[in-house]
């Protein structure tokens, strides 16, 4: 009777071994899965940040270099403006000496400062904000342009129209009532800025013989209490 009942309690005993070592291995394997996957996600995200860290340096270095040609390219055209600029100034000296005999500029009108305001054909609410706030209007514009030598005038040219159109005539009348512009020789146009400014320059050194020669957009508001005193110094210590 003691084998007989021995034997079963053995096998009870030897079952419940194996089913504790299974659970034991299955906790055991799934820590170290657990383990190895948290290694693998950690390396993942240090490669991901990584390669974004690579990307955001070179878009970093792209901008950085279109900055650096966008300000050569500025610079250049900075230079080509003075060089123009020089060369018509000097072109004026000699055009009144062959007429004159003499050596100075009297022959163009005398400045001290002029200020273009470029413009556009459809900124006419731009250019009445500028006459409501800091350019003079009528016989008042004049009087600032006879006592204190500040010419100020619009800068428009005209449309490619041949013969004038609809926006040339516009302006014509609203010149007719104030004014106030200056007319180029250019056709008007979004993407022929540069020569305009070009073309502006050329023209007011052949009409004034100014010490300052400024160019400003018609959404600028400039204080002229403030920029002529200023200039007068500048001009003074020059």
């Amino acid at each position: 009777m003691t084998m007989r009942t021995g034997r079963p309690i053995a096998c009870k005993g030897l079952v419940g071994l194996c089913v504790m070592s299974f659970f034991v291995g299955l906790l055991f394997n799934g820590r170290i899965w657990t383990i190895e996957d948290g290694r693998i996600f950690k390396g993942t995200d240090c490669e991901t940040k990584h390669m974004l860290g690579e990307s955001n340096s070179r878009e970093i270095m792209g901008e950085v270099t279109k900055t650096r040609e966008a300000i050569q390219t500025l610079d250049k055209t900075v230079s080509t403006l003075e060089m123009e600029l020089a060369v018509s100034r000097t072109s004026g000296l000699r055009g009144f000496a062959s007429v004159s005999g003499g050596s100075t500029r009297d022959g163009l009108q005398k400045a001290f400062a002029v200020i273009g305001i470029n413009t556009a054909f459809s900124s006419k609410k731009r250019r009445d904000s500028v006459r409501d706030t800091w350019m003079p209007r009528g016989s008042k514009l004049k009087r600032l342009e006879k006592e204190k030598g500040v010419v100020i005038r619009f800068v428009i040219g005209h449309s490619g129209t041949p013969g004038g159109g609809v926006l040339d005539r516009g302006i014509d009348a609203e010149e007719a009532e104030t004014g106030d512009f200056l007319r180029l020789d250019h056709v008007e146009g979004y993407h022929e800025l540069s020569a305009k400014t070009r073309v502006y320059f050329t023209t007011v050194v052949s009409i004034w013989d100014a010490d300052f020669y400024v160019k400003v957009d018609d959404d600028v508001h400039v204080n002229l209490g403030q920029l002529v005193p200023m200039h007068i110094s500048l001009s003074r210590y020059s």
